[in-house]
């Protein structure tokens, strides 16, 4: 099952049988990792030998490839260039373009920042791609969390998707109404208005009817809960999490005593 409002997709391999909790551990130990890690190739290197060869042993490695090329390379390319021209404090000027110079230090932390920041999101992209929403939550209602924390975190991670769905359904009630989108780059941003004025004021609405859903089923009841399916947690999955707590401590240690 391909969920329309989500990154997820479903497929019988190995990272998709792991508990939940288990791959939100796995997403915070490469991130803690890449940012906490010496050296400016650190978070670089966690996307090669860690992050792709996990996509392709969850046989999603052509989704990866597409939510990359798509999102995280714009974001973190934007930001590389950006950081690039307007970091002060380098010495070793490389070129000028126009009043602003690039220096070879800013170039470096330019590409510590892009790295690590394509690294977060990437991590993140991949727990969505092998973990459905609901199950996620269930998890982690279950285990403690208050199920308004754990709303908030499904709703922000689902966003992106939604958002996308939502603007492709206007789009093509736009152009059925005879919009045109698709010929010359004036009447594409001419079409912007129709498309981002339903955008916003359906997910205001939006909001507002999930708000009424919510607390229709008893969302802030505090009686205990029940769950329609459990989630299995394994020892092997148990393993894995104190596996990878010991990284991270060991990551944040070496990183307190290095500095």
């Amino acid at each position: 099952m391909n969920d329309r409002l989500s990154f997820y997709r479903k497929k019988n391999s190995l990272i998709h049988s792991l508990n939940p909790f288990t791959k939100l551990t796995l997403t915070f130990t490469l991130i803690v990792i890449g940012i906490f890690g010496t050296g400016y190739w650190t978070a670089s290197i966690v996307i090669c030998l860690v992050l792709i060869p996990l996509a392709i042993i969850s046989k999603l490695f052509w989704e990866y490839v597409r939510v990359v090329v798509r999102l995280i390379l714009p974001t973190a390319g934007f930001m590389f260039v950006m950081q690039s021209i307007f970091i002060p404090g380098g010495t070793t000027e490389i070129f000028l373009i126009g009043p602003f110079s690039i220096e070879l230090e800013t170039i470096h932390r330019a590409f510590l920042i892009a790295s690590r920041i394509f690294l977060m999101i990437s991590a993140f992209t991949f727990l969505l791609l092998t973990t459905h929403p609901s199950e996620l939550m269930t998890d982690l209602t279950r285990r403690g969390l208050p199920p308004q924390f754990s709303y908030v975190l499904i709703s922000t991670l689902q966003i992106i998707p939604q958002m996308q769905a939502k603007a492709q359904t206007i789009l093509s009630a736009q152009r059925s109404r005879g919009l045109e989108t698709k010929s010359n780059i004036v009447n594409r941003i001419a079409s912007l208005l129709p498309l981002a004025g339903p955008l916003v004021f359906g997910s205001l609405v939006e909001v507002e009817e999930r708000a009424i859903a919510i607390e229709a089923r008893g969302f802030t009841s505090t009686r205990v809960k029940t769950f329609l399916h459990e989630i299995p947690d394994t020892k092997a999955d148990r393993t894995i999490r104190w596996f990878l707590a010991a990284i991270t401590v060991i990551a944040l240690t070496s990183r307190i005593w290095l500095s």
